[in-house]
């Protein structure tokens, strides 16, 4: 079984029409080969993929190897070799340009770094998740969010396979991924803190008190962060502050980013577990805040609370308004008080309240209550394009 996903694919065509090298970014495992892959079969290709001792020995000269191809080179694994860079950057300059250059990788600190100061104005960087909600289908979304978007993940022949996928996986990105990536952190130290960290999903992140937890310092458990982070498997949503008189909070919430990665961290089996699990609410919030971002972006996304207890989950500026979206667990969610704080104080355009029902109605003035499918659609005509 194969699922399309063809705005990630024209996402890439389109980076490489406008600049000679894109970026596809994404934690292992998420589908960026068969997205390269499938873009390969309609151009002239020439494919390296840097986990093969020959394709590695063919790059043992990288000018000599990479200025003869034309039309499309596709780099897999790209960060096992940042010296790579400042070559694409001299080819990539050529006018004319006979090739254009696909570069696949892990989002580790130094990959980004490399890039975005080797190849500034010169790469467009498109960042890849597991299955969005688009691509599996509206119909599916409680499988989504019970086993995540990982291919493998989604499309096991049984719930048991599904988290046997998954715990695999937390394993090998743990033991082999992150040490390639250059971060020096003990396996069994970095599990204690991303379960942590599931635990604490959705909540304002508290550096001391999970340094507490784990034996170290502020600064350590913050520099774990940075490292999962950068590796795409957990999300760190920033606070919005203005001026407002009022004190507001300014430190970060946390998410795992895929729900299936959650519920393996959290003992959940499968969807059923799930809804007699504490940690229900904040694994639907969890999962609708991603598909937000996957369809609206993630550069003008916050989210908003006051030391008073006022808060917004999640604030978007969209086509130049602002748009607050508030997720509940619920078929039936009626307005609060923080809502009407954050429309007021936020001077919001919109607030869409998203639920885990099917209906759709109003709750007040620019309020409206409505499915994840269809909070999506609204984001898509107010500019989120994915």
């Amino acid at each position: 079984m194969m699922i399309a996903r063809p705005a990630l694919l024209k996402s890439v065509r389109d980076g490489l029409k406008a600049h000679p090298v894109v970026a596809l970014l994404g934690p292992r495992q998420c589908g960026k080969t068969t997205l390269a892959r499938g873009l390969a079969g309609s151009v002239a290709t020439s494919y390296f993929d840097l986990e093969n001792p020959a394709d590695l020995a063919r790059l043992a000269e990288p000018m000599l190897a990479l200025e003869r191809v034309k039309g499309l080179a596709v780099i897999d694994e790209v960060q096992r070799r940042p010296d790579l860079f400042p070559v694409l950057r001299v080819l990539a300059d050529r006018r004319p340009a006979p090739a254009r250059f696909l570069v696949l990788g892990s989002a580790s600190p130094e990959l980004l770094r490399q890039t975005s100061e080797t190849l500034a104005g010169r790469v467009r960087f498109v960042e890849m998740g597991g299955f969005s909600l688009d691509e599996t289908g509206a119909q599916h979304w409680r499988r989504l969010w019970a086993r995540g978007g990982f291919p493998r993940s989604y499309l096991a022949r049984s719930e048991a396979e599904s988290m046997r996928w998954r715990e695999d996986f937390i394993r090998t990105f743990l033991e082999r991924d992150l040490p390639q990536l250059g971060m020096r952190v003990p396996a069994a130290t970095m599990r204690r803190f991303w379960t942590m960290l599931a635990h604490y999903a959705g909540a304002i992140w508290n550096g001391s008190e999970i340094g507490r937890s784990l034996g170290g310092a502020h600064t350590t458990v913050r520099r774990y962060l940075d490292l999962l982070s950068s590796a795409l498997v957990v999300r760190t949503l920033q606070p919005w502050h203005e001026n407002l008189g009022k004190r507001q909070v300014k430190a970060p919430k946390v998410y795992v980013r895929d729900t299936g990665l959650l519920h393996a961290l959290l003992g959940v089996p499968d969807i059923d577990a799930l809804e007699s699990h504490p940690k229900l609410g904040a694994s639907w919030e969890s999962f609708a805040i991603e598909q937000l971002l996957l369809q609206a972006g993630a550069r003008e996304a916050y989210y908003w609370r006051t030391q008073a207890g006022a808060e917004l989950d999640l604030l978007l500026f969209l086509g130049g308004k602002r748009v607050g979206v508030e997720v509940k667990y619920a078929d039936a969610p009626a307005m609060t008080k923080s809502m009407a704080s954050a429309l007021a104080d936020l001077r919001l355009n919109r607030l869409f309240v998203v639920h885990a029902g099917t209906a759709r109605f109003p709750l007040g003035k620019k309020v409206e209550a409505l499915p994840l499918q269809d909070c999506l659609r609204e984001l898509a005509k107010l500019g989120g394009k994915r």
